[in-house]
């Protein structure tokens, strides 16, 4: 079972505090979703270890020794809140990096293997995990995209999970999410990629393909 107390390695990381988010829609348009699902987010406000820093500075080393520990945390939070890795059918990724540092901060602590590929294997997933990073002042909410772990195009899966930390990211801190949902949108109905018939522009004009 998930010990929800943060690591002696998440501390070294610089870690804060941790925000976990979690939703259940229970009813949509007037009835219950044809397949409940839950959705969560797992925040962590971290320091900034290339605060000052100019912008020929190697971001590797740091991320190497932190990203990690990021994810195996976040992770943890998201699979002892939706029922395991067994249950999670989407995931995503973001960032907001403080006012006082650089955006490639932000990406530098979720865009490289020492957190995604993590991510993804905590998780069982084999899709490129889509993502959000932005710079904001504590307490900006992020929007953060999803999509099917193991099937990047089944548009049932393409939605969205809000995050937020009230008093984070500070100038000099880093807001790092994972995102995951047990499920699709509610009443999903769109088709699918493997369902479309052909479209282009010629088509919908009328014209001979």
């Amino acid at each position: 079972m998930f010990n929800s107390t943060p690591s002696p390695e998440a501390r070294a990381a610089g870690i804060r505090k941790i925000v976990y988010l979690q939703e259940e829609v229970l009813r949509e348009n007037g009835s219950a979703p044809a397949v409940p699902a839950l959705k969560a987010t797992a925040a962590a406000v971290v320091a900034n270890p290339w605060l000052g820093t100019g912008p020929h500075t190697d971001l590797s080393e740091a991320a190497k020794r932190i990203a990690p520990q990021i994810a195996r945390e976040l992770t943890g939070r998201l699979l002892a809140g939706l029922g395991g890795a067994e249950a999670v059918e989407a995931f995503g990724k973001a960032a907001i990096v403080g006012t006082a540092g650089e955006i490639e901060h932000a990406g530098a602590l979720i865009h490289t293997p020492y957190f995604g590929n993590l991510v993804r294997e905590f998780l069982e997933g084999t899709s490129i995990i889509c993502f959000a990073d932005d710079r904001a002042e504590a307490g900006q909410p992020l929007v953060v995209p999803l999509w099917h772990k193991t099937q990047a195009a089944t548009r049932s899966h393409y939605q969205t999970a809000t995050a937020r930390v009230a008093d984070g990211p500070m100038p000099h801190e880093i807001v790092v999410i994972a995102a995951a949902s047990t499920g699709p949108r509610p009443h999903a109905r769109i088709g699918d990629r493997s369902t479309d018939r052909p479209v282009t522009a010629k088509i919908l004009a009328g014209a001979t393909a």
